[in-house]
């Protein structure tokens, strides 16, 4: 998902997808820890993700402080 599509979606959407995609991480890590996955690389991949819907979702609530 690019940062272009991350900006693009509604408060909301971006709380339901923060949800889902720490979910998803998740549930990668424990497949990778009870046996290796095929791409380990997806775990960061994920990580990052995560990090970045999270970066938004913290830059939407600064600027909503700034304009009260």
């Amino acid at each position: 998902m690019e940062a272009v599509e991350i900006k693009k979606l509604s408060d909301s959407e971006l709380k339901e997808k923060v949800a889902s995609e720490q979910q998803l991480l998740t549930k990668l890590k424990l497949q990778h820890a009870v046996s290796p996955i095929e791409n380990p690389m997806r775990v960061r991949a994920q990580r990052k993700l995560v990090a970045r819907l999270l970066t938004e979702t913290s830059t939407r609530g600064k600027k909503a402080t700034v304009k009260k």
